[in-house]
């Protein structure tokens, strides 16, 4: 099967997972066809199947803001035409499935079609889809997709509660190759970040304020006020500069280490001892997940998702949202013993089983086969 793949090539949970999962197709013999406007950070290398296929903006004086999603329908347009593709899988709402259906509605005029399938992710539908300015575009764009997909049970009642939609959205959630984590890492590396063997916490996020770094910072602060530990910051965004300043404030600086963008975290969670992700919301918590198949147990939120990946009490603990001292606790239940921490962190890797590729997988391609046999599906 010949299918193109729209995603945001950043590093965010919707460009990751439409990368890997372009990948894995790939590699089971389709040929997956990449569309976007930059190389997708998770494709570090071009193999047998897989092609790239540049969205580029000229600067036109004329337009204070350059029309993306224009040009993006035009290079759908030209892609499936020339590629002979057999759909099209667009990941997040905005703007890619309201592209997907102008670049549909073109090739039917030209005696082509080809079906759309929409993956909703999160934030396209829990915060930016809120908007109301963006809103009948996004229903439109939804309701007119041949097959609707979500990451969690929780992003699909999300999705229903606040979009009039009438189609039919399937859950299919995220995944992970679990052959490609808990690769242990050196014990030099180790050592350079925990030099007395000190217990390592990580966090990973785009910095945004909805994922309450500063949280990460509180928990970290009662956590090494009763064992020695360490804190990895992992990724950029418009919050990094304040945690960094509260880090020095509160003369924590040498117990914090902030790494920025990190293309593949596998090598530093594979000498992390505990994850945390106490954010507002999550839809479904590609980080967390990505940290239990290395072993690590979660402290996080019980908000959006997040439930259904991290079970309390088993591959960790969720708190309510803001709830630091609970998060603390729960943290020093999970590292105050060698025996108690690796027993989590097996019950971690079993969760994450759940979610393993070839679980995941053979979702997507019934869900490809069904549409393209038929472009409706009711």
């Amino acid at each position: 099967m010949k299918i193109g793949i729209v995603c945001y090539p950043t590093f965010g949970g919707s460009g990751v997972v439409a990368t890997e999962l372009g990948k894995a197709l790939a590699h089971k013999g389709h040929e997956v066809h990449f569309i976007t406007y930059s190389r997708p950070v998770r494709l570090e290398s071009f193999t047998e199947n897989l092609f790239y296929h540049e969205v580029s903006v000229s600067d036109y004086p004329l337009f204070d803001y350059q029309p993306y999603e224009l040009v993006l329908s035009s290079r759908l347009v030209d892609v499936v035409k020339h590629n002979k593709l057999d759909l099209l899988h667009v990941h997040y709402a905005i703007p890619h499935a309201s592209a997907a259906y102008m670049a549909q509605q073109i090739l039917k005029s030209q005696g082509i079609d080809i079906p759309y399938i929409t993956t909703l992710h999160g934030t396209d539908i829990t915060l930016v889809g809120r908007d109301a300015s963006f809103e009948p575009v996004i229903t439109f764009a939804i309701n007119n997709s041949n097959a609707v997909t979500a990451v969690s049970e929780s992003l699909k009642k999300d999705t229903y509660a606040h979009f009039n939609v009438s189609r039919e959205i399937e859950v299919i959630p995220n995944f992970i190759c679990l052959d490609d984590y808990g690769k242990s890492g050196a014990d030099c590396q180790k050592k350079t970040f925990a030099p007395n063997g000190e217990r390592i916490l990580v966090h990973v996020s785009n910095f945004r304020k909805v994922k309450r770094v500063e949280d990460v910072l509180r928990v970290f602060d009662r956590v090494r006020k009763k064992i020695p530990a360490k804190l990895i910051l992992i990724g950029d965004g418009p919050e990094r500069h304040n945690i960094e300043k509260l880090c020095r404030e509160g003369n924590t600086s040498d117990d914090i280490r902030s790494l920025g963008k990190v293309v593949n975290p596998n090598e530093i969670l594979s000498i992390a001892d505990l994850f945390i992700l106490p954010s507002e919301t999550e839809s479904f918590g590609l980080a967390a997940l990505e940290a239990m198949a290395s072993k690590v147990p979660v402290i996080s939120t019980n908000t959006g998702g997040l439930p259904e990946v991290n079970v309390h009490g088993f591959s960790g603990f969720l708190s309510n949202v803001g709830d630091v001292d609970d998060m603390a606790e729960n943290a020093l239940r999970i590292l105050s013993s060698d025996e108690s921490l690796q027993t989590f962190r097996q019950n971690a890797y079993e969760q994450a089983k759940k979610f393993k590729l070839p679980k995941i997988l053979p979702m997507y391609e019934r869900l490809y086969e069904k549409v393209t046999n038929r472009q409706l599906v009711s």
